[in-house]
């Protein structure tokens, strides 16, 4: 989304406030929308919108790290640019706990586990089903108390505002309309409605000097001292979670000492920030396979992993590259970018993605396009993303094209020609 002026903020924030009626609602988001140059929806599909349909939603699966798979609802079209700017609309007006460290712009799993590193104790809970948690009368509840106050003859947009984040679920015969999973607006009502737990929750520890953090559905409870299995704590705790509407997944839940692996939200914490030695062993066994058999076979091998193991591929184009591009992003965050092992693989990457287009297209022009594929096969490479000073950006996007057509086999060698001309 595109950076709104304090002085639009005040003035979104004020309009809402002032909403009569479900029309004024609709008004407010398709002036978010506009700010934003975001798709304009229509009365018609905003009235569609707002009908407790499922099939407002796609459902998909991904499979997780510790097994079994979580179910992901992610609103289709109209409803996705609804939530969008309900999203915005609620950032106008609530700031999260400091302790909140899930979805929160400027935090990141980094800032969460940086709060617990080199502890005696280390407790971790997970929060069973955390968005099915929330149903949609407390979404409407929130918008009718204090800033909002959409009671009365104006309860009908509390409703509305309700029913355009929420989706129905049955389980084990029980039908509930609860935030689901894969909406943009489901992390920061979480985040709104978990405030007064993050309260209590953070009075508890700083009563038994220990640090606390929640990074969505994970919390996290640090200590020198062995407070973790006082009877008087775990019942403090257990009372809070609970009449907040949460439940603890006891399956999940885990003390770590010093003495072993200390992980917060998949970070090791025990002397300092650092990854689970496979994810680093991971990204060299790509690199390996990169240099030693080239891009083709790699990627063939790449994906059919890929998918086995996450049950989807996300990326378009190259998924390999892609993949290895964003964990060294996420390595580089949590270790540093001084650090070592991090720019020995960044090297070997850098290297990789070189590539001599030129060549390429000399081959192409004197021996056929089945001779330059086989080049630019053997030779391993894509081309480099990062920004460089050229002067000439219309033979650069050039080159681009030549190697998504090198590599692809989707436009024509005469269709480059003329492009080049």
């Amino acid at each position: 989304m595109n950076t709104i002026s304090n002085e639009v903020k005040e003035q979104i924030k004020a309009e809402f406030l002032s909403i009569k009626k479900v029309d004024d609602l609709y008004d407010i988001i398709i002036g978010v929308l506009k700010f934003h140059n975001l798709p304009r929806v229509s009365r018609k599909q905003f009235a569609v919108c707002i009908r407790s349909l499922n099939i407002r939603y796609k459902k998909f699966v991904i499979k997780k790290k510790s097994g079994g798979e979580r179910i992901i609802n992610a609103p289709i079209g109209p409803l996705m640019l609804v939530q969008k700017a309900l999203k915005f609309i609620m950032s106008l007006f609530f700031e999260t706990h400091h302790k909140a460290m899930g979805f929160v712009e400027e935090k990141s799993v980094v800032d969460n586990a940086h709060l617990h590193i080199g502890k005696n104790y280390v407790y971790n809970i997970d929060l069973k089903d955390f968005f099915h948690s929330v149903e949609r009368w407390q979404v409407k509840h929130l918008f009718m108390r204090k800033p909002f106050y959409f009671t009365d003859e104006r309860e009908d947009v509390a409703f509305t505002i309700a029913n355009l984040c929420t989706f129905l679920v049955e389980t084990d015969g029980v039908k509930k309309v609860v935030l689901p999973q894969g909406a943009p607006t489901s992390p920061i009502l979480t985040n709104i409605l978990c405030k007064r737990m993050d309260f209590a929750l953070d009075k508890l520890a700083k009563k038994h000097k220990a640090t606390y953090s929640r990074y969505a559905d994970d919390i996290t409870f640090s200590s020198n001292k062995s407070v973790f299995k006082n009877p008087d704590f775990l019942k403090e705790l257990e009372e809070i979670i609970v009449r907040n509407g949460f439940c603890t997944n006891t399956q999940k839940t885990r003390l770590q000492k010093k003495n072993a692996r200390q992980e917060v939200t998949g970070i090791t914490v025990n002397e300092k920030l650092n990854t689970a030695r496979k994810y680093v062993k991971q990204i060299r066994m790509w690199l390996y396979l990169i240099e030693k058999y080239g891009v083709q076979k790699s990627e063939g091998i790449f994906r059919r992993d890929y998918i086995r193991e996450k049950g989807h591929t996300k990326y378009q184009g190259n998924p390999m590259f892609n993949v290895i591009e964003g964990k060294l992003l996420y390595l580089k965050m949590v270790k540093g970018e001084g650090d070592n092992s991090y720019q020995k693989l960044a090297q070997r990457f850098d290297k990789i993605r070189e590539f001599d287009v030129d060549k390429i297209l000399k081959i192409w022009e004197e021996n056929g396009m089945e001779e330059a594929q086989e080049l630019f096969a053997s030779t391993k490479i894509i081309p480099r993303r990062k920004k460089r000073k050229v002067t000439n950006k219309k033979w650069i996007s050039y080159r681009r094209k030549v190697v998504f057509t090198i590599s692809r086999g989707t436009l024509s060698k005469k269709q480059l020609i003329v492009d080049r001309d």
